[in-house]
């Protein structure tokens, strides 16, 4: 088989294997809310209504798609480096923190350069914790998934110390909260629509790292290394750079998510921050297979997806998380999928070989 028809069906089996892993979670949470007494279809409906269905339900997705994108990249960039990095959650507290935190210490920050200096700074928290992840991946030799989630957990116990102690608005008396960012500090909607900024950043992210990869030297380096690191290394290529980079680059990413969820939704760094945004980006970056080309889309869908939950109880009485459940689903077959990878689209079979005259020994 040729090199373009080999590359056809991997590229091919990259956009099937996710839509059908996204249809068969559509099947299995029809099915489960069968069992409850619910129409599927109209399940069905009201999920992509909700999602889509008007101007308002679009700008709603746009909403949450926006941080989706940027957690998702927390996952994806390590990816091609070849670690499975899931501490976005971590991350993304911490680059909220980060944002809050710094007009403690530059009190009269203000405009627009304080607006850019409050959203590095949650991106550098956001880099230096995936960065850990990574570094103890390279010289310690700790397993990076399991450590990111435990430094999530531990980011998670961080945020709400801080929060609700030393950096506590003592005017916040039921939900413990940081001081509101000043109102020049905070990211505006755009123009004519009701979504923030945060979504051109999140797009914006998503194509600089694409462009990266695909186009840039260190790029190349980066996914050299995830394909075989002891190739990379034999090469002469800094492999604990790279993916110290990549960790880096990925928690800066979901830092930013953070802080953008401070500066235009929240105004503060609150409780409610945690709303499992790193984990559901891990979810969109498996399903766009760790492509940033693919992750504004599937952050859209399943941006949309949580946007519909409140019109799922609304009209059909089911739980506003339920959509939890059908991300379950899809997390799981999209995990499952895998396993058809190189098998959903056979290869063709080369023409057999002409037989040659068979030649008979003669014996004497």
């Amino acid at each position: 088989m040729s090199t373009a028809t080999t590359a056809w069906r991997e590229h091919a089996e990259s956009v099937l294997l996710p839509v059908l892993a996204l249809l068969g979670a559509l099947l299995l949470f029809g099915a489960w809310v069968a069992f409850g007494g619910v129409s599927p279809v109209d399940t069905w409906v009201l999920l992509f209504r909700g999602a889509f269905g008007d101007s308002f339900s679009i700008q709603n997705s746009l909403q949450r798609a926006a941080p989706l994108m940027l957690t998702a990249l927390a996952v994806a960039l390590p990816a091609r480096a070849g670690l499975i990095v899931i501490g976005g959650e971590g991350a993304l507290v911490l680059g909220a923190l980060g944002c809050a935190a710094l007009p403690y210490g530059l009190p009269g920050l203000s405009g627009m350069w304080g607006c850019a200096l409050v959203l590095a700074a949650g991106a550098a928290c956001g880099a230096a914790w995936l960065g850990l992840a990574g570094a103890l991946r390279q010289w310690r030799g700790v397993n990076e998934t399991i450590s990111s989630l435990l430094l999530g957990y531990i980011a998670i116990a961080v945020f709400k110390h801080l929060v609700e102690g030393p950096l506590r608005d003592p005017g916040s008396l039921n939900k413990p909260s940081t001081l509101a960012l000043n109102e020049s500090l905070r990211i505006a909607s755009l123009p004519g629509l009701d979504v923030h900024w945060g979504l051109v950043w999140g797009v914006a992210a998503s194509l600089a790292a694409a462009v990266w990869l695909s186009f840039t030297t260190s790029g190349f380096a980066v996914r050299v290394v995830g394909g075989n690191a002891r190739a990379a290394r034999l090469v002469g290529l800094p492999t604990n750079r790279l993916i110290l980079l990549a960790c880096a680059l990925g928690g800066a990413c979901a830092g930013l998510a953070g802080a953008i969820e401070v500066a235009a939704v929240h105004t503060a760094a609150n409780a409610s921050v945690i709303a499992g945004l790193g984990y559901t980006g891990i979810l969109v970056a498996f399903v766009a297979r760790h492509n940033p080309w693919m992750v504004p889309p599937v952050a859209l869908l399943f941006g949309g997806f949580g946007a519909a939950g409140s019109l799922l109880q609304r009209r059909l009485g089911l739980p506003d998380a339920s959509v939890l459940v059908l991300q379950g689903f899809a997390f799981m077959l999209i995990l499952g999928s895998e396993a058809l990878r190189g098998r959903l689209l056979p290869a063709a079979r080369a023409p057999a070989a002409r037989a040659t005259p068979h030649v008979q020994e003669v014996t004497a």
